[in-house]
């Protein structure tokens, strides 16, 4: 029998089995309480004093814990048996991709629950509530102390600032990392995808359209880039990929544009490939250099790598909680605030909740059915996580 399995069948965690069935309703209204408050990206500080007001209503949590930082991190510990003992965090995001004007009505039938932002990250937010209050009720003893964090700027061009603080501030006494996404069950991430971002900016001397017609125009030229750029085959392996996700420019539709910029995504599943990805971009940028023409390179965003093997205890320990749960495991690489603990040498996983799809549109949809298992899932993680020794390996 694993040991995740033999944990499952210890009568504490059987009471919790119990306790989670009866919290599913309450789950599925805080995910879409949490969805009905914008967040931004730099702007999370409302979801923040949410996450901070629900902690403080857990009596069991240490209330010397709780507390806010400049980033809206709110953070909240549950003390395990063995204050020397490496410490477990267990992480969601708060901040959504999209702006405070995007509508946040949600839709919701017997199988499904649609929003902007519902599965990424508010359900993983809810998760996160979720496991803190379920563990802090139950009668369950875990030996080491187990961080609940819910960070800011994960998204765009937050830069994994938000995660990053966390680990400044608590890495020394963490032993591993759990992060939470609303959606994605079944997949484990074992590894951050190298992520480097880019403001492209074009500046021409402009003018007016019909005077001046012949100028270099900046938006001209940086749509030539732009289509340049989308031209570029990257290579299948290392997997490589790029986004040009905003642009921007312009004065009238009278006018002969002096300024226009974009915002380049460029990803590899490693570093090299993608520095290689980004000098094929400088590259195509130094051809588009001509008299009247200048273009400025700023990096707004990068994303380090970092991976643990699949045989680390903590990849093994989700593999086991799957398996348990009748799950095919599927082990993946991505761009979570994992990145950010994984390159700083901290073990860390990212799972998910539920399955769902549209994830970073206004239709995003989660499934209801399976968060049940998703939850279950989170909660025999990190029972089994905190009895791991010191940066397993």
């Amino acid at each position: 029998m694993s040991k995740v399995a033999q944990l499952a069948a210890t009568p504490a965690f059987l009471a919790l089995r119990a306790a989670l069935e009866a919290y599913q309703a309450r789950l599925i209204a805080e995910t879409i309480a949490i969805q009905q408050i914008a967040a931004p990206t730099f702007e999370e500080s409302a979801r923040a004093e949410y996450v901070r007001a629900r902690f403080a209503a857990m009596p069991a949590l240490d209330p010397s814990s709780l507390c806010i930082d400049d980033l809206y991190n709110v953070y909240a510990c549950l003390r395990g048996n063995d204050p020397s003992l490496p410490a477990l965090l267990v992480s969601a995001h708060t901040d959504t991709v999209f702006s405070r004007q995007t509508p946040l009505s949600v839709r919701q039938t017997a199988e499904n629950i649609c929003g902007a932002g519902i599965g990424d990250n508010s359900l993983g937010v809810a998760a996160l509530l979720a496991a803190a209050e379920l563990l802090s009720q139950s009668a369950i003893s875990l030996p080491a102390d187990v961080w609940f964090v819910a960070n800011s700027r994960e998204e765009g061009l937050g830069n994994l600032d938000g995660i990053r603080a966390v680990h400044a501030r608590l890495g020394k006494r963490l032993g591993h990392a759990i992060v939470i996404e609303g959606m994605a069950l079944g997949h484990v991430y074992i590894g951050g995808i190298a992520v480097k971002r880019l403001r492209i900016a074009c500046q021409t001397e402009g003018g007016h359209s019909w005077l001046h017609f012949g100028r270099p125009s900046a938006i001209h030229h940086l749509m030539r880039l732009g289509a340049q750029i989308a031209a570029l085959r990257p290579p299948e392996s290392p997997r490589s990929t790029y986004n040009i996700g905003v642009i921007e420019g312009g004065r009238s539709v009278n006018s002969i544009a002096d300024r226009a910029a974009l915002l380049l995504d460029l990803r590899s599943e490693t570093r090299e490939g993608l520095a290689a990805l980004e000098r094929s971009v400088l590259n195509l940028i130094d051809l588009n250099r001509t008299n009247g023409v200048q273009f400025e390179v700023s990096t707004v965003g990068d994303r380090p790598s970092g991976s643990i093997p699949r045989s680390h205890p903590l990849a093994q320990l989700a593999h086991e909680t799957l398996s348990y749960l009748g799950i095919q495991p599927t082990f993946e690489h991505g761009s979570t605030d994992a990145n950010a603990l994984l390159a700083n040498g901290l073990p860390t996983i990212t799972i998910g909740i539920t399955r769902g799809g549209n994830a970073h549109r206004e239709d995003e949809f989660i499934e209801i059915e399976p968060i049940r298992d998703g939850i279950w899932q989170l909660l025999l993680l990190i029972g089994a996580a905190a009895a791991l020794p010191a940066r397993a390996s």
